[in-house]
């Protein structure tokens, strides 16, 4: 996995970052803290408590540092295998509390992503390796590469001649034919058929659309999951996650595309073909998620929030709080 390489690739990934960003663009950032808190409610006392909480990691668009870690049993860091999602993990074999709270602080540097699509490909830029390509070509539980999806992916790439050209045709079918809507059932799970019918939804319908039809092109494509900052705020309460994608062509690398934020700013409507802006932090990436050390119950369809099990079923009963703060606003009000 692109994550887990060894300092070799360090290399393959400057040149990636180089190649993707324009020598002209001027690259927007945000620095912030950000506050990840929850609590486990009345749990009954005597049953196996188990805690899982996605953890940030830096990579080549965000730099995070945890400044504290605070949580009513020990936390470990761990890591799952597929995605290298990594994680915290807290656990005890029986829950005498009727609350246990935890909180995660964090300092995060967010850096604007935009892909140079105007420039030839260089054929000796990173290329996914077999397993690669094979995973993020191959369906998820929620996210089919064949039927219906396949179908509309084929009749709207017709003239489309390189991968470039397939994506956007795919992005301009989710654009002109979803609807941001959070009304009525069934939205929010990243479901592609949900979607093809519904043509409405969040930001995971909207990209698992894109994912199950990318694939279906052959085209491999990710999902990423994690929080939106507020682009006129300084500070707040972050009321819920944020998911985008990217597609990967040979030649250029992972291209982002966020087609949710681009229906809600249709302004911006060209620049999210290609491009992330700054006003988020990732915390995963991937579906059907196997977390680490092994949960008992079904895969996660996605993660962001923390998973919880008690007596060895998922345990609902969790109230979340999320939370950033612009670093220079801190600085001010010292």
């Amino acid at each position: 996995m692109l994550r887990k390489t060894l300092p070799a690739a360090l290399i393959c990934f400057a040149l990636l970052a180089c190649s993707i960003t324009p020598a002209y663009a001027q690259i927007a950032s945000r620095h912030f803290t950000f506050r990840y808190e929850f609590t486990v409610r009345n749990t009954d006392p005597g049953q196996r408590l188990r805690v899982w909480a996605p953890l940030a990691q830096s990579d080549q668009f965000q730099d995070v540092k945890v400044v504290s870690m605070d949580g009513d049993l020990p936390l470990r860091k761990t890591r799952e295998r597929v995605f290298g999602d990594e994680m915290l993990y807290a656990e005890t074999a029986k829950a005498d509390k009727p609350e246990y709270h935890f909180a995660v602080v964090y300092d995060i540097v967010r850096r604007e992503r935009i892909a140079d699509l105007h420039h030839a490909p260089q054929p000796r830029l990173l290329r996914l390796s077999a397993s690669e390509s094979e995973m993020y070509l191959k369906p998820d539980r929620l996210v089919p590469t064949t039927g219906l999806p396949a179908e509309i992916a084929a009749k709207q790439v017709q003239g489309s001649h390189t991968q470039i050209e397939k994506a956007r045709a795919i992005y301009e079918y989710v654009f002109q034919n979803m609807k941001y809507d959070k009304t009525g059932t069934g939205w929010g799970r990243g479901d592609t058929l949900y979607a093809c019918d519904a043509k409405k939804g969040n930001c995971t319908d909207f990209h698992s659309l894109f994912i199950s039809m990318a694939r279906s092109q052959g085209i491999p494509a990710r999902f990423e999951i994690g929080f939106p900052l507020p682009a006129d705020k300084t500070s707040g309460e972050v009321a819920g996650y944020h998911c985008w994608s990217d597609f990967y062509v040979e030649g250029i690398g992972w291209v982002p595309v966020d087609i949710s934020e681009a229906w809600k700013h249709q302004e911006k409507h060209d620049y999210f073909f290609g491009a992330h802006d700054a006003n988020r932090v990732q915390f995963s990436m991937g579906r059907d998620i196997v977390l680490s050390p092994k949960q008992d119950g079904e895969p996660l369809n996605y993660f962001v929030y923390p998973y919880v099990e008690l007596g060895g079923r998922a345990y609902p009963n969790v109230s979340n709080k999320f939370a950033f703060e612009e670093a220079a606003a801190s600085m001010a009000a010292r």
